[in-house]
């Protein structure tokens, strides 16, 4: 069992061997969740899609469609190749 110490601010500091195993580093975010029994559950916080979508967008410029990003990247490596 690990144990995690709670500061005067609050903070809990989770012990390494569990931040490996959630795989959750510096800045990274996790919820605490209250079971019906009571029990305290800490899942790390992973991003949706629905989270970042629009992030991208540019104002007056139209989206690209899957192809259209296809299409620019095999030209931009198609460049960088030595011929």
């Amino acid at each position: 069992m690990a144990i995690g110490t709670v500061t005067s601010k609050g903070q809990v500091t989770i012990p390494k061997e569990i931040r490996d195993y959630l795989k959750i580093d510096t800045g990274s975010q996790v919820d605490f969740v209250i079971d019906g029994d009571g029990t305290v559950v800490l899942l790390p916080r992973r991003i949706e899609s629905s989270d970042i979508s629009g992030m991208m967008h540019r104002p007056g410029k139209a989206a690209m469609a899957l192809e259209e990003i296809d299409e620019q990247i095999l030209e931009v490596v198609s460049a960088e190749q030595p011929t």
